[in-house]
This record gives structure tokens, C-alpha cells and sequence, in this order.
């Protein structure tokens, strides 16, 4: 069900920054860590530099880290778990300086590894950005959705015609991995490809947030503020 914002589109960037904020969960020496999830063309990109520009505006220091960088070329979306628990999640959490390797999709190769700056907020964008091993560190998991046949055409408009049999498959495996993660049940936050709300956290989710690895508890009684997710 599609559940109006009740007018809070205009402070959407600055409602998800509060709630990153507001807890005590970090990935590591004072770092937070915001997941965009979702499948392909559902708008993660376009949300994740909206909280850049928000966090930018708060003077926030944040760096965007986008899973398109991550992923080994259109069959990497399964195996990107690894990338994000070894290569990111990992050395955040021991205090260390994150690093990873940049794939360039025009040399369907490696090119060079990057490191993470220190900053105060790293955005992971890009399906695949929150699994399961990322719910004791995250400050915030936002999932956005958007319907098959828009996300098609959004991706063969970036991409081009003669992508459409590699975005089939990409998709074939987006269904693979939402059985395997189940992100969307777990998202603090699920919105829609016009960012309407479908879920918002209750007024007790931050006292629940800061208690370290009972996520599965509080996502148990979370309800939404708009109506029930359904």
C-alpha cells in the first residue's frame, strides 16, 4: 500500500538525517553508516546525493560509496556481500581506513583501489548495500522500491538497447538476492520511486536503535507512523 507522505517530502533528506543521528550505532570510530538499498532504477542514486547535500548543509563530512564500483561487472551482484563485510564493514568497524577496489565497467575490469576518507558519515548506495551482516552497525537502512517495468526503462534509457539481455539477468539475480537478504523486511525505512513513505519508524525506534544487535526485536515491533506497511 502507498501511503502519502503527509507533506514530509520537502523534509525527507533532513527526517532520514536526524534518524541516522540520533542513535548510538556506529560502524566504527565515530563513523555512521547509511545503506540505500533496492533494486536497480528504483532511485537510490538520486536519494543518496539528496543526504549528501543535506549532511553537507549541516557541515557533515560523508563520502558516497555507489555498489555499481563494487560489483565484478554485470554477474557480481551476488557475490558483492563479501566485497561490502571484507572490504568495508570490517575495517570500519576495527577503526580502519576502508578500501576496494573500483570496477570500470567500459574495461569490464579492476582499474585501481580506493580509500575510504575519514568522515563522519559514509553512504553505501546500490543494491546489495544492506545485508544482514550490516544491522549491528548501520545508523539506518533505507530500502526504495519502484515497479519492474520502470526500472527497466530507466536503466535501458542510461544504458542503452543493447543492454537489455545483461539488465534481465541483473534483475533475475535482484530476485535471487532479496530471498536470500530479505533487505526490504529489515529496512528501517522503505519509500517508493517518488519517495512516498510506505514505512517510518515509531517514536521508540531510536531507544531500540541504540541497543546493539537486537535489531531483529525492534523491526518486530516497528510500525509505521504513516499506517501499517502492507
Amino acid at each position: 500500500m502507498i501511503v502519502s507522505d503527509g507533506g514530509r517530502r520537502g523534509r525527507l533528506e533532513a527526517d532520514l538525517v536526524d534518524l541516522a543521528l540520533a542513535g548510538d550505532r556506529e560502524a566504527g570510530s565515530g563513523t555512521r553508516l547509511i545503506c540505500i538499498d533496492g533494486k536497480a532504477g528504483a532511485g537510490k542514486t538520486t536519494l543518496s546525493g539528496r543526504l549528501a547535500a543535506e549532511l553537507a548543509s549541516r557541515g557533515v563530512s560523508h563520502q558516497i560509496i555507489h555498489m555499481d564500483d563494487l560489483y565484478a561487472g554485470w554477474g557480481g551482484l551476488l557475490t558483492a556481500r563479501d566485497v561490502v563485510v571484507n572490504d568495508l564493514l570490517h575495517p570500519l568497524r576495527r577503526g580502519d581506513r576502508a578500501r576496494y577496489r573500483h570496477f570500470d565497467w567500459a574495461r569490464n575490469d579492476y582499474t585501481h583501489t580506493v580509500t575510504v576518507p575519514e568522515v563522519e558519515v559514509v553512504i553505501l548506495e546500490g543494491c546489495g548495500s544492506a545485508p544482514p551482516e550490516v544491522d549491528p552497525v548501520a545508523s539506518l537502512v533505507v530500502y526504495v522500491e519502484a515497479p519492474d517495468d520502470l526500472r527497466l526503462a530507466r536503466g535501458l534509457d542510461r544504458d542503452g538497447a543493447a543492454a537489455r539481455a545483461p539488465w534481465i539477468q541483473f534483475m533475475a539475480d535482484e530476485e535471487r538476492l532479496a530471498l536470500r537478504d530479505r533487505t526490504r523486511e529489515r529496512a528501517d525505512v522503505v519509500l517508493n520511486e517518488s519517495a512516498d513513505v510506505l514505512r517510518w519508524p515509531s517514536a521508540s525506534w531510536a531507544n531500540a536503535h541504540d541497543a546493539r544487535g537486537q535489531r531483529e526485536d525492534r523491526l518486530n515491533s516497528q510500525a509505521t507512523i504513516h499506517g501499517e506497511d502492507r
